[in-house]
C-alpha cells in the first residue's frame, strides 16, 4: 500500500500541521504503508506536474494551514492542477483524508471545502481531521489528542485495504451533469507532457512573447489590408525624448521600454548623456511595455508615465523609483 502526504503550509517550525503529518506517517510506516510526502513550499513551480504522482498511490492525505482565511493558495493551485491536467480515471480510484490545523478560525469549513473539492474531482473522501491549536505542544501533550490522530490515520487505513465503497454524492453529480468540460479531449499522457509545459516558467514566457510579436505582425498586416498606412511614429518618440530631455546630476540609468505594437524596443540610456533609440530586447533598470498610442499621449502631454503605470496602461519591472524619475527627466508638457 502507498499513501502521499502533500502538505500545502509555509513550512514553518511553528505550525502544528508538521507535527500532526509527522504523526501520521509514524502510524503508517509501523502499518507498513509505504508514505511520500510532498512539501509544496519547496518547489511552487513544480506543483503543475504534481498530479502525475497520484498515479502510483492508493490514497493521499491533503493537509493544510488555516492562517487567516482558508487553505491557503498552494493547496488551492495543486487542486486546480489536478482538475486540470489530473488522471479522473486514477482519482476516481483514490481516497482521500483531509488534514486540516488552524491557528485561526475556519477549519471546519477548509477541511469540508477540501472533501467537496475531491468530490468534484471524483475521488474518494473520507471524513477527515480538523483542529484548532496555539501550538503543537497542545497536541503532543495531551494523550487524548494524539489518540485521536492515530485513530483518524488508521481509519484511512482501513479504508484503503477494504475498499470501502462510499455511497453516490451531489458534488459528483454536479461534476457529471453540470459543471461543462473542455471542447478538447487529452489523453493521461499528453495531459502530463502539457502540465510540464506549464510549469516551465522559461516556455511560457517564450510563448507569450511569440504571441506578441504575431499579433504585432497580423496587426500591420490588417491594417495594410485596408489600406491604411501603419503610423510612422518611431521616429517622433525618439526625436521627442531627445527634445525634452533634462539632465539630473549624478543620476544614470537605463530604461527599456516595450512597444508591442510596434514589435521595437526603444532603449533609453542615460548616463553624462542621454542616448535614446531602438535596439535589441534586454534588461535594464526598468523595464516597461508600452504602446505606441500612449507613449505618444505621454509625448503630447495628456498622460504621464506615472499616471500610466497607476492605471495598469503600462506594466514595468525594475527599480520603481528610478520608474518614477521618467517624469522629471523628460518633461513633456502636462494638460489637466
Amino acid at each position: 500500500m502507498k499513501v502521499n502526504i502533500y502538505y500545502g503550509g509555509r513550512g514553518l517550525l511553528e505550525d502544528p500541521t508538521l507535527f500532526v503529518i509527522d504523526r501520521m506517517i509514524q502510524v503508517l510506516e509501523e502499518l507498513r504503508v509505504n508514505v511520500t510526502r510532498y512539501n509544496m513550499y519547496e518547489d511552487k513551480s513544480g506543483i503543475a506536474t504534481l498530479p502525475n504522482t497520484l498515479k502510483d498511490c492508493d490514497g493521499i492525505i491533503l493537509a493544510a494551514s488555516v492562517e487567516w482565511f482558508g487553505v491557503g493558495g498552494l493547496m488551492q493551485q495543486f487542486l486546480d492542477m489536478c482538475w486540470l491536467y489530473g488522471d479522473k480515471e486514477k482519482i476516481s480510484s483514490t481516497y482521500m483524508l483531509p488534514v486540516v490545523v488552524a491557528t485561526a478560525y475556519g477549519e471546519q469549513d477548509a477541511e469540508l471545502s477540501l472533501r467537496k473539492a475531491w468530490d468534484v474531482l471524483g475521488g474518494i473522501s473520507i471524513n477527515g481531521l480538523a483542529t484548532y491549536v496555539d501550538s503543537h505542544e497542545v497536541l503532543e501533550q495531551n494523550s487524548a489528542y494524539l489518540a485521536a490522530i492515530e485513530k483518524k490515520t488508521e481509519e484511512l487505513y482501513r479504508n484503503i485495504n477494504q475498499k470501502m465503497v462510499k455511497l453516490p454524492t451531489s458534488n459528483t453529480a454536479v461534476k457529471n451533469n453540470i459543471i461543462k468540460k473542455s471542447n478538447i479531449t487529452l489523453t493521461p499522457q499528453e495531459s502530463e507532457r502539457l502540465s510540464k509545459f506549464v510549469a516551465d516558467d522559461g516556455y511560457v514566457r517564450t510563448q507569450k512573447k511569440d504571441i506578441e510579436e504575431l499579433s504585432a505582425m497580423f496587426k500591420q498586416m490588417l491594417g495594410d489590408d485596408v489600406g491604411e498606412a501603419v503610423p510612422a511614429y518611431e521616429d517622433d518618440i525618439v526625436e521627442a525624448f531627445h527634445k525634452h530631455y533634462y539632465p539630473e546630476k549624478d543620476f544614470s540609468a537605463c530604461y527599456v521600454i516595450v512597444i508591442p505594437d510596434l514589435g521595437k524596443n526603444l532603449i533609453i540610456n542615460i548616463s553624462d548623456t542621454l542616448s535614446c533609440g531602438y535596439g535589441e530586447d534586454r534588461e535594464g533598470d526598468v523595464k516597461m511595455k508600452a504602446d505606441s498610442a500612449l507613449l505618444r499621449n505621454i509625448i503630447k502631454g495628456s498622460m504621464t508615465f506615472q499616471k500610466g503605470f497607476m492605471a495598469g496602461e503600462i506594466t514595468a519591472k525594475g527599480n520603481f523609483k528610478t520608474l518614477r524619475m521618467l517624469d522629471q527627466i523628460f518633461r513633456f508638457r502636462y494638460k489637466k
